[in-house]
């Protein structure tokens, strides 16, 4: 087997110089198990799907099912090839397996978003250990967990979840094959294919370009064994990628057209958009809080390693995720229409550098961060816990109303005993986790994480009914279905996907675009509108039939018109 000489792989760190208390490390490794377990798992059930998203994915997977057509995503009895099939074939395969014991959107995202979640979390923790050491696998999980831009993004279904996870297990295969380059090449190989099931060209680029970019990079990737690790991707990623497309081409060769027109290659290179559509300041102005605190642990990471220290800037951990950061942030900053989805999967090649130097760290820093991150999720529990009480006991307050944006004053939150207990438990092993104790590095750092993890954990129990009732569209569509007059077709104007695909699963209304020659028979007219001040506007040639919106919403309004004289 081709291999490449013993100085290009790190030197294996002790781990007794890093953490002393070595008859504690099994309970400490459940416990760092225990942390990240509850982080997938929490909020994955319990609500509808919510808008964007979350909501496509869903719909495309109830569809399939529905249609017993797994090769085509459909939305609302449109063919949507804008969406890649991956992740809602998992999420209809969660549909089918545990529809009879939970709610539809609960079982599509406990197989979907628990399964890539996991797959994030495990590969990003084997990643770190083929490229800096057994010692360092679970800082960079502790940071991707922590992470401001994963909060809530991370538990609802997405081409970028799908994306994210395959990023991490791309980069396990590079830093695998180090060691085992025909083993890394299949892991690569397949991570390259599924990414591009899971998010399309962008999924293939975004995994396997940065591997043709190492040689570049240093002598470890200018090898036999390097150029054998490609080939055996390429050989694995191509039929992977080519399968799907070419069996839509088979159904019908206009399906394959609609998918090559709405998934083009070169939308998916870097600098494909115009000059004048790029928005030079979006990555700066995004990029900062939604990788917190990867950022500053990054920023730490290039001022070490770029004076000469602890290797470099050449050590393979450090390149090889640096490489992928840098094509994948070059990619969002040249794009037309970045979206703060698309820094999902930035956040694993990022957690893994900024993870590199959390142990040489100046005490104070790591304090400063371990202080904040006490102080900052301990009042946002305090008040989290303070306005659920309120809210439950006296209705919600207009102060609170307005401080929670667009809520509706007077609202009660309702009460679950497994709820409350499971935040209780949350609030009590947060403060018994940050009490006082061994102040170090990587303790600051569980210490945020920790932190982000109850702060999740108080959203998804007792606040999750509030949340769920401002989101879903459940009562939009069961007021649109029982408004509209009649079996003819509905037009739509302005309507987004998410919409349309939610108003046919709550109920069951198929809406024809405008611009559709078959919409000018249909009797009814059905808009999107932002804020209406005053009241819902004219259309020539129609009557208002029903206006609404979702609860405390005002910032989206949908009004059904029905044609005069019918």
């Amino acid at each position: 087997m081709l291999r490449i000489p013993r100085a290009a792989v790190p030197e294996p760190v002790d781990p007794a110089t890093v953490s002393p208390s070595m008859p504690y490390r099994g309970v400490k490794q459940l416990g760092l198990f225990v942390l990240c377990g509850a982080w997938v798992v929490l909020g994955l059930v319990g609500r509808a799907p919510w808008k964007t998203e979350d909501a496509i994915t869903f719909a495309a997977a109830w569809e399939m099912v529905q249609r017993g057509d797994w090769l085509v995503p459909w939305l609302a009895q449109e063919p949507a090839l804008n969406q890649s099939p991956l992740v809602p074939w998992m999420a209809a395969a969660g549909l089918t397996l545990l529809r009879p014991l939970l709610q539809a959107p609960d079982a599509a995202r406990v197989v979907a978003v628990g399964v890539l979640l996991a797959i994030v979390l495990w590969f990003t923790g084997w990643a770190s250990r083929e490229l800096n050491g057994r010692a360092m696998r679970w800082m960079p999980v502790l940071i991707v967990v922590g992470s401001v831009g994963l909060f809530d993004r991370s538990h609802q279904l997405s081409q970028e979840l799908g994306l994210t996870a395959f990023v991490a297990t791309s980069i396990y295969g590079v830093g695998l094959a180090l060691r085992r380059p025909l083993a890394g090449g299949v892991v690569l190989g397949v991570s390259a294919g599924c990414a591009f099931l899971a998010a399309g060209w962008t999924g293939a680029l975004w995994t396997l370009v940065p591997a043709l970019l190492l040689p570049a990079c240093g002598e470890p990737w200018r090898s036999r064994s390097h150029a054998a690790t490609l080939a055996v991707a390429f050989a694995i990623a191509l039929p992977m990628m080519a399968a799907w497309p070419l069996a839509l081409a088979s159904r019908s060769p206009e399906l394959f057209a609609a998918w090559r027109d709405a998934q083009p290659l070169i939308d998916a290179l870097p600098g494909s958009a115009r000059l004048e559509d790029i928005e030079p300041t979006w990555l700066a102005r995004n990029l900062a809080w939604a990788a917190w605190p990867a950022f500053p642990l990054l920023l730490w990471t290039l001022w070490i390693r770029g004076r000469g220290f602890n290797g470099g800037m050449r050590q393979p951990g450090l390149v090889v995720a640096s490489v992928y950061a840098a094509w994948q942030l070059a990619s969002i900053a040249l794009s037309a229409d970045p979206r703060i989805t698309q820094l999902m999967p930035v956040l694993v090649p990022l957690a893994l550098v900024a993870s590199l130097e959390i142990d040489s760290m100046r005490r104070e820093h790591s304090a400063a961060l371990d202080w904040f991150g006490i102080l900052t999720f301990g009042l946002t529990a305090l008040v989290l816990w303070a306005f659920w009480i309120d809210a439950y006991v006296n209705g919600m307050s207009p102060r609170v109303a307005i401080v929670l944006r667009d809520s509706e004053t007077g609202y009660g939150t309702s009460f679950h005993l497994r709820a409350f207990l499971g935040a209780v438990f949350l609030t009590l092993l947060w403060i018994a986790l940050v009490r006082p104790a061994r102040r170090s590095n990587r303790r600051a750092l569980l210490n945020w994480t920790a932190g982000m993890t109850l702060v999740w954990g108080l959203v998804a129990t007792i606040w999750m009914p509030y949340l769920d009732a401002r989101r879903t569209y459940e009562s939009v569509g069961e007021s649109l279905r029982l408004n509209r007059t009649g079996d003819g077709c509905v037009a739509r104007r302005n309507v987004g996907d998410a919409q349309r695909a939610l108003f046919y699963y709550f109920g069951g209304l198929v809406t024809l675009p405008e611009t559709d020659p078959r919409a000018s028979d249909c009797r009814m007219l059905l808009v999107q509108y932002g804020r209406l001040p005053d009241g819902p506007p004219e259309v020539a040639g129609y009557a208002v039939q029903w206006d609404g919106s979702r609860r405390g919403e005002s910032s989206e309004r949908f009004v059904l018109y029905r044609r005069a004289g019918t």
